[in-house]
């Protein structure tokens, strides 16, 4: 017999109605916008090169929320500040070996691999830390226990910075080489745009090797699929747990000292918005899938830069680009509401 269609819900019409009113909203103002020919060529250039370079921050910092989710199925939401850390160390000895007339102000490629390593370093830590004091201890506990355990860490770890660094916003120093620009098949790319799309895809390419050619990725995958037989097949769960914890700090430290050259500014309170872009882009992507959430943070940096000049400008509203953190909150609602598992990721049974 034919299956008898139920009648639609209540909230399943007001969800579809506003999934509608919000396609229908995109694209009047887009036709508008490109039929006004207010913006030109050259400015939809640069915006998406700004969010490809943003996007591939976003990507770094996503792979952190996937890996921990992957392992452990828990949100870390004290990433962002974990990916804090990093910056500030990177600033301090960015200041002692780039600044004026500091021992590496004339070799500046020698001193960034000293500020990427003092970063990454002293975020793998602070990750190290977090995961051994704050959720070892919760391992077997509800779900909410640790969600609400990794809120109290960020606010923790945020406020420690204010003590310590205080509320003040920091200047990185400039480093001469990464302030030109250079042209890559027609798209006009500054140096620090390309250093950043670069590092990131490297970092990204070496994750991706050691998660899938090495034993210690293939540990992080069988602690993944079921930590209790993996323990009895000799392998040490906690060990891996630290291990990707570290790996995820490593990212987030490398992510912070790219940020803070990309906007020069650091402060105790950066990780939070691009912690929460990141963890949308983890989500859009599905969260726990490693390419997911490379491709997921590309996605959101794209958005951020084009979607509200293309969208907003056609109805007339002044500067949308500074709505642009509207659109990566507005993704990430409409990615929980509609299709939760992300893109890329499985629906789990609760």
């Amino acid at each position: 017999m034919p299956r008898r269609l139920g009648r639609p819900s209540l909230v399943g019409v007001i969800m579809w109605s506003l999934a509608i009113a919000v396609i229908v909203g995109v694209v009047a103002g887009s036709i508008a916008t490109i039929a006004s020919g207010g913006i030109s060529g050259t400015t939809w250039t640069r915006l998406i090169v700004a969010g490809l370079s943003q996007g591939a921050i976003y990507a770094l910092i996503a792979l952190g929320y996937t890996l921990v989710y992957g392992v452990l199925l828990m949100i870390n939401f004290a990433h962002g500040e974990v990916f804090m850390f990093g910056a500030f160390a990177g600033l301090f000895v960015a200041q002692a070996l780039l600044g004026v007339d500091a021992p590496f102000m004339e070799q500046p490629l020698i001193g960034l691999i000293f500020v990427f390593a003092a970063a990454m370093l002293t975020s793998m830590l602070v990750a190290i830390v977090l995961e051994r004091v704050a959720y070892r201890p919760l391992r077997r506990a509800p779900r909410l226990v640790p969600l609400i355990t990794a809120i109290g860490a960020s606010l923790f770890l945020q406020y420690t910075a204010f003590g310590l660094f205080g509320p003040r916003t920091r200047r990185y120093p400039s480093v001469e080489f990464l302030e030109g620009r250079t042209d890559i098949l027609g798209l006009a790319f500054a140096n620090v745009q390309l250093v950043t799309i670069g590092a990131a895809l490297l970092l990204m390419a070496i994750l991706y090797y050691v998660v899938e050619h090495t034993r210690t990725g293939r540990s992080m995958r069988a602690v993944s699929e079921d930590k209790d037989v993996a323990a009895l097949m000799g392998i040490d769960v906690d060990r891996t747990i630290v291990t990707t914890f570290a790996i995820g700090g490593l990212l987030a430290g490398a992510a912070g000292v790219l940020y803070a050259f990309l906007f020069l500014n650091v402060d105790f309170g950066m990780g939070i918005l691009p912690g929460i872009k990141a963890f949308t882009a983890a989500v859009l992507g599905g969260i726990g899938n490693l390419a997911g959430a490379a491709i997921g943070g590309v996605v959101i940096g794209v958005m951020e830069r084009v979607a509200p000049s293309l969208v907003l400008f056609g109805f007339g509203v002044p500067s949308p680009g500074q709505l642009s953190d509207v659109v990566a909150f507005s993704v990430l609602v409409l990615v929980l509401i509609f299709r939760p598992a992300g893109f890329f990721g499985r629906k789990e049974n609760v």
